[in-house]
């Protein structure tokens, strides 16, 4: 595909390494007769080694131009679908099911893009992404760890995360200010953990983290009292990063 120059406001930076291209190419082994799902194709640098492998590739770019050029580089290929939209509204349920879901995701929605992508768990067989390393950081932590949080939290308990591998900065045109890394999301089995009002606990999650270096105690003040939280058996003098995602489970299912 012909050069473009990269947009800032779509947070652009274009993956140009071939031994990047390959070890990704590699972690996700797409096969024939899956659906693959490419967020944010850029130029294309995986794109076609995807459609070679996969049975259908749908690939979702919001730059206009970008998708106009991908339109005519896979005019011939009819298992290639083109979809010109912003990945943060896309409908991923009307691609099918089993879906395993690829891309360079821009820094600046990576986040909210998970969080979108939360409701189409039930459909998704895996996810493979580039993202900021900090981000897959936080998203694989554990209890404990300074990164730990929201994320680490609302991901793990429907996802075993594993980060695969960095990626340094100058494997990209423009180079990004940051390290990247590749992650594996991987659904985990129905039942992990049995969240009984999935808003409630995304209530809880979020109001625990708002002011991380207060206590429990003091952070969940307005959702539960101390009794509450010792009945779940969470220690109220704990900070939000020291609890597990099933003590905060078994926290939201008790409350009403």
């Amino acid at each position: 595909m012909s050069q473009h120059r990269a947009r800032k406001r779509f947070g652009q930076h274009f993956l140009t390494d071939p031994g990047v291209i390959d070890a990704i190419i590699a972690a996700v082994a797409p096969r024939a007769g899956e659906i693959i799902v490419e967020i944010g194709p850029g130029r294309g640098a995986i794109t076609r080694l995807l459609a070679e492998r996969a049975g259908a590739l749908h690939a979702v770019e919001l730059d206009r131009d970008l998708a106009a050029r991908m339109r005519r580089e896979f005019a011939a290929e009819t298992n290639v679908s083109i979809h010109e939209a912003d990945a943060l509204s896309f409908d991923f349920g009307a691609l099918g099911t089993s879906l395993r879901i690829v891309g360079n995701l821009p820094y600046n929605i990576s986040t909210p893009l998970l969080f979108h992508l939360l409701e189409y768990r039930d459909r998704i067989h895996d996810m493979h992404f580039m993202l900021q390393k900090e981000v897959v950081d936080r998203m694989a932590a554990g209890p404990g760890s300074k990164t730990y949080g929201r994320l680490s939290i609302m991901l793990g308990c429907h996802f075993q995360i594993d980060a695969l591998f960095d990626v340094d900065r100058l494997a990209f045109e423009p180079p990004p200010d940051v390290t990247s890394s590749v992650v594996r999301l991987v659904p985990l089995p129905a039942g992990s953990y049995a969240i009984d009002d999935e808003e409630r606990f995304s209530r809880l999650v979020a109001q625990a983290f708002s002011q991380r270096r207060k206590t429990i105690r003091n952070s969940l003040r307005m959702l539960v009292d101390e009794a509450g939280l010792r009945a779940a058996g969470i220690d109220p003098g704990l900070r939000p990063e020291a609890i597990s995602i099933a003590d905060y489970v078994r926290l939201a299912n008790t409350l009403e």
